[in-house]
């Protein structure tokens, strides 16, 4: 891609920021691992697991809450991608913070955003030891120990190389992509055909008969839009992989694109299809849609199936978790603003030191594992949704800084651009944080998590206060 088509034409050609954590990566992950990379990003335990319950609780508008939910993922990491191809970084949005806010405002990204992978992290394991439970070779092994074995066989690939990384992700996203496609056309077969399910002949009635797409009005479908945003939240990992693939100019719009028309036929077009196959309250909390659904048909071991598929998606998050802060860690500690051990690199090209960081925090997750085994998802998942709604916040005010900066001609701006700019930016911004106080509906873990809200800013305060005084004045 030229030089004309990434820039648009008559603006400064001034040189960007430079980040000295960008230094020393390799170029190895390669497109069909970067696309596979958006597409694990955007499909999770959220839509395999979580849809079920929440499915029960909003009925069929459960679809409507995927699609505005959807565009609003979209637009961050449209934005995301904006400034990738302005200027591609392993530190990502953090990066761009530093250039855009300064070292505060990367200070505040970074380490939020540790705060979501590694909270992520612990549920990622807890969830893994859960699901290997099912098994009943699994039964009689501590969760805790599975927890722990999860992490170490996870942590021990990421640090190998990026490109194990790369493929690790592509399979996995090939096995949650695969599942889906053999669902959707199960269920596209069983539409067509009419046969019935349950004692329920399948079709548009099923929604139009048990009280239409909102069953139990909008204030559920309301409720449940702070769950969903959780489902996208790895959609941003594409920005981190942007700083080792060879070629992000070319890569990176084909990869972000995609992401909007995978939201609208997996979450859409499978909450729709689950709707139409069974009432809305056939399905259930705790029972993954799919299971409620082929399980009826009676296809055999489809618990089984589905049970290693929400496995792998959980192995898929914490995978990308621990090679994500990885990079953003050491970008930070390039700058200062995070401890020097995490800027340490192998001889592979992988930051050990931010991964290990990561990892470290997840070995406390294995004690909350032992300590309290029935509540160890719950208790970190919400703090996870806080954090990714600042990331998110942070990347669209990053975006907004951006353009302004090529307004007055400082920078140029790449041709691959977020639409509608600034009303984009100012209406996620303005949903993030509509789904912020939605969380004080959510009792009583989202009001406990929001109530800690404070401890967390007071936190962030007092570590700019004790590394201030080290940070390094960014080169531009």
């Amino acid at each position: 891609m030229s030089e004309e088509t990434l820039h648009s034409p008559g603006q400064s050609t001034a040189q960007p920021h430079v980040d000295p954590g960008d230094e020393g990566y390799s170029k190895s992950l390669k497109p069909r691992h970067v696309n596979m990379i958006a597409i694990g990003g955007a499909i999770g335990t959220g839509l395999f697991l979580g849809a079920g319950g929440r499915l029960a609780q909003a009925g069929p508008s459960l679809a409507i809450v995927y699609a505005v939910c959807g565009v609003f993922a979209f637009f961050v990491v449209r934005a995301l991608g904006e400034l990738i191809l302005y200027r591609p970084s392993s530190g990502a949005f953090v990066s761009y913070a530093r250039e855009f806010m300064g070292e505060k405002g990367a200070f505040v990204a970074g380490w939020m955003y540790f705060l979501n992978w590694a909270t992520t992290g612990i549920a990622d394991i807890t969830a893994i030891a859960l699901y290997a439970h099912y098994w009943s070779m699994f039964t009689a092994v501590p969760q805790w120990v599975l927890a722990l074995a999860a992490l170490a066989v996870v942590l021990s690939l990421n640090l190998v190389s990026v490109k194990l990384f790369g493929e690790m992700e592509f399979w996995f996203a090939i096995i949650k992509v695969g599942a889906l496609l053999v669902f959707m056309g199960i269920a596209i077969f069983l539409l067509v055909t009419g046969q019935p399910i349950d004692g329920y002949i399948p079709g548009p009635q099923l929604i139009t008969d048990n009280g239409g797409f909102f069953p139990n009005g909008l204030l559920p479908m309301i409720i449940v839009v702070q769950g969903i945003v959780f489902a996208y939240s790895a959609v941003e990992l594409v920005g981190v992989a942007a700083g080792e693939t060879e070629n992000p100019a070319k890569v990176m719009p084909k990869a972000i694109n995609s992401i909007m028309w995978r939201i609208g036929l997996f979450y859409v077009g499978s909450v729709i299809l689950l709707a139409m196959l069974l009432p809305w309250n056939m399905f259930q909390k705790g029972e993954s849609p799919f299971v409620t659904v082929l399980s009826s048909i009676g296809i055999p071991a489809v618990g089984d199936v589905m049970n290693l598929v929400v496995m792998t998606a959980a192995l898929s998050s914490l995978n990308s978790g621990l090679y994500s802060t990885g990079r953003i860690l050491r970008s930070m500690s390039a700058a200062g603003s995070a401890p020097k051990f995490a800027g340490l690199m192998n001889r592979n090209k992988v930051p050990y030191g931010g991964i290990m960081l990561t990892a470290a925090v997840c070995v406390l997750g294995v004690g909350l594992n032992y300590l309290v085994p029935a509540t160890a998802f719950e208790i970190v998942l919400n703090f996870a949704a806080v954090a990714i709604i600042s990331t998110w916040c942070m990347i669209m005010v990053c975006h907004l800084l951006f353009v302004r900066k090529t307004q007055a001609g400082e920078l140029r701006r790449p041709l691959y651009r977020l639409p509608g700019t600034p009303v984009t930016q100012v209406a996620t911004i303005g949903f993030l944080l509509g789904v912020g106080v939605l969380m004080w509906f959510d009792v009583p873990a989202g009001r406990v998590t929001l109530l800690c809200v404070p401890i967390i800013a007071l936190a962030l305060v007092i570590g700019w206060f004790c590394v201030r005084k080290r940070v390094n004045t960014p080169s531009s």
